[in-house]
């Protein structure tokens, strides 16, 4: 792919720079902000939690490769965050995907439903830095983003383990992760989850440094999170974190036929090879020593996880391994994602493989790139071995990350998540 690689970051490069405007709302309905879409024809209104957080640090990017920071998108990020804001409820519940005309029903009013994942905080952190250290905008709103951290304490925490969990198995990003699909409500400690609420209560406390707010409680229950992913979820076998089931019966002694050894484990690790493993690698809860692992072990394995254009979102050895266009639930039980093969090249720089993410950025570039000369666009997923794309054409989104990527090779200004 090298003599193609040139050729490939200037259509990247071009596409970007055109079309990222695009992803632009005005104020509509009961929007009252501006806003940012994930740019497919089929999103074309929504508002959506990691989307709109992720493509936010993406855009950034490209108005820093162009030196343009464009005004416009400035509101729309901060609007996006205001937006989720006042649509918190007294409990702290936030919507994860919010219409001008309504939230989807079964996601926003069922108060057993999931909700906004845990990248607000994180989403805010962000743009205050971005903002040379100004959180004044933040003030007025504060209380509202604690209550909603706070939420996923009162509502989605393992004491006994000390993770978290979903509550159900609808629309929690990777949609499909069969450690969450189909699961039983408030069974999965998913590791994916697990690593954007430490990054969570780590931008907690940024937050409150800026704000003048106590941040030692939230510094704290971050270290105890990392321990007790490191404690329950890491597989000293395979080298790899994964998620794991904590839907156990009570322990109960007066049972003749379990009094004698009642179980002393408060969980069962999920041995189903996810790419959100490396997640730990991006969230910075990992030591060198398993990174390591996890890279030679898991990673760099061409029957697990390697493919010719990335990182497959669910290695290939697995019964449930699948590659089709599917929507409501997204598919990831293999398909090569954008933003999977984004976080997987972040922990890679976080720690010292460059030789191993230079070749992931390498193989998102000829698969992004192609795309778009072949497309005239990119779309939401790939197939991971012939880079063909499976579904909505149009989609932009943190695909866009791949300008973060080609920051980073061309060793220039790379924007980051906070």
């Amino acid at each position: 792919m090298e003599h193609n690689a040139e050729k490939y970051i200037e259509l990247i490069k071009d596409y970007s720079r055109k079309t990222y405007i695009n992803m632009t709302r005005e104020p509509s309905g009961q929007l009252h902000y501006p806003f940012i879409v994930p740019g497919s024809r089929s999103y074309t209104s929504c508002l959506w939690d990691w989307d709109s957080w992720l493509t936010d640090i993406a855009v950034r990017q490209i108005m820093t490769d162009n030196n343009n920071f464009d005004e416009k998108f400035i509101e729309c990020e901060k609007g996006c965050v205001l937006n989720f804001l006042e649509h918190t409820d007294k409990d702290g519940r936030i919507p994860i995907v919010i219409t001008p005309d309504s939230s989807i029903p079964e996601l926003d009013k069922e108060k057993e439903a999931n909700i906004h994942k845990p990248c607000l905080a994180q989403h805010i952190a962000f743009i205050i830095r971005e903002n040379n250290g100004d959180a004044s905008w933040m003030y007025a709103h504060f209380d509202k983003l604690k209550a909603f951290v706070q939420y996923y304490t009162n509502n989605c925490y393992h004491k006994e383990t000390g993770l978290y969990y979903w509550k159900t198995d609808a629309a929690i990003g990777v949609d499909n992760d069969p450690c969450t699909f189909y699961r039983p409500d408030n069974s999965s400690a998913s590791i994916y989850l697990n690593c954007l609420m430490y990054k969570e209560l780590k931008a907690m406390e940024y937050i409150c440094e800026r704000v003048g707010e106590e941040a030692a409680a939230y510094s704290e229950q971050a270290n105890l999170l990392k321990n007790a992913v490191n404690k329950h979820l890491w597989d000293e076998r395979n080298g790899f974190y994964y998620s794991a089931d904590i839907n156990l019966r009570p322990i109960n002694t007066n049972e003749q036929l379990h009094s004698g050894m009642p179980r002393h484990w408060h969980c069962v690790l999920q041995k189903i090879d996810v790419w959100s493993g490396f997640m730990a690698m991006w969230s910075g809860i990992t030591d060198d020593k398993r990174a390591a692992r996890m890279v030679h072990e898991n990673m760099s394995d061409e029957r697990l996880f390697k493919a010719r254009y990335g990182i497959r979102t669910l290695a290939k050895t697995e019964p449930m391994y699948c590659i089709v266009a599917s929507g409501n639930p997204s598919c990831w039980l293999g398909p090569v994602w954008g933003i999977s093969n984004y976080m997987c090249f972040k922990g890679l720089v976080d720690y010292g493989f460059v030789k191993e993410a230079n070749e992931l950025a390498q193989k998102t570039i000829e698969l992004l790139g192609k795309s778009i000369e072949e497309c005239g666009e990119m779309y939401e997923y790939y197939d991971p071995d012939s880079g063909k794309g499976i579904t909505n054409p149009g989609f932009q989104n943190w695909n866009l990350f791949i300008n973060n990527m080609i920051a980073w090779c061309q060793n220039k200004t790379r924007i980051i998540e906070f």
